[in-house]
């Protein structure tokens, strides 16, 4: 029989997963981050992003717990049987997005994020956007509340909330999703290849301001977008076998 594996375990401040890590510290032991074979994140999805954007320079790959709510990219909580689930989980390897956001005072801000990057209207009026990809114009002016870019591992999050496709993980493709758009009435967003580099520009920035976020990580008010795949910072995540992001991204379309 193999060794069990080092494990470090992270909760999110919660007391469900709280107490879950105090149990499971007690049952399997706890090492640091970096001295780990293996992470488990305890806590929802947002505590999953969380240690995914804080621990990428590790090797350890991470398996989460659900102790949150919706755990899209979570397995079932189970104190028992651990090591066993360690050892036959199957891996996803996911690429993030990097956002590099102009400000207003041309200050740029850049953010790494693994579901979206979305920019929204910060006040009463709708936003004014302009797309270009790759260099091209592709749409002169956008009215709508806001607009994101997803990758596959987040086409279920926000990016399906704003009636953006579901996108399958292995595909080579971005969602570029309009949110709540009022011209053009009929324009339903893109599918952009995974190696394209889409700016968006806040038009009237000072009329109708417009707020950037990667992963819910705020850029704060800014007057252009740029996004694209960083493909050199590759996410490991472990699933329990029949449950990993292709058969979830395929059962998300059917409930």
């Amino acid at each position: 029989m193999a060794p069990a594996p080092k494990i470090a375990f992270l909760a999110s401040e919660t007391a469900r997963a709280e107490g879950a890590l105090e149990a499971l510290v007690a049952r399997y032991g706890q090492v640091p981050a970096d001295q780990a074979e293996v992470i488990v994140a305890l806590g929802g999805d947002g505590f999953m992003l969380q240690t995914l954007h804080a621990t990428q320079d590790l090797p350890a790959p991470v398996y989460g717990m659900n102790c949150g709510t919706i755990g899209f990219l979570m397995n079932e909580y189970r104190e028992k049987g651990l090591i066993a689930r360690l050892a036959a989980a199957e891996q996803e390897i996911i690429h993030p997005l990097r956002m590099q956001a102009t400000r207003p005072d041309g200050s740029v801000v850049e953010a790494l994020a693994i579901n979206e990057v979305s920019l929204l209207r910060a006040g009463p009026q709708a936003a004014k956007l302009r797309i270009v990809v790759d260099g091209k114009l592709r749409l002169d002016e956008l009215v709508c509340d806001g607009a994101l870019v997803a990758t596959p591992a987040g086409s279920t999050a926000y990016n399906y909330s704003a009636h953006g496709p579901i996108l399958p993980i292995g595909s080579d493709v971005l969602a570029l999703t309009a949110v709540a758009p009022f011209r053009p009435r009929r324009w339903r967003g893109a599918l952009l290849p995974r190696t394209a580099r889409v700016r968006i520009e806040v038009l009237e920035p000072h009329k109708r301001p417009v707020m950037a976020e990667g992963d819910s990580r705020g850029a704060g008010v800014v007057t252009a977008v740029e996004v694209a795949s960083e493909p050199a910072i590759a996410h490991r995540i472990l699933f329990d076998p029949g449950h990993g992001l292709e058969e979830r991204l395929i059962r998300e379309q059917f409930l």
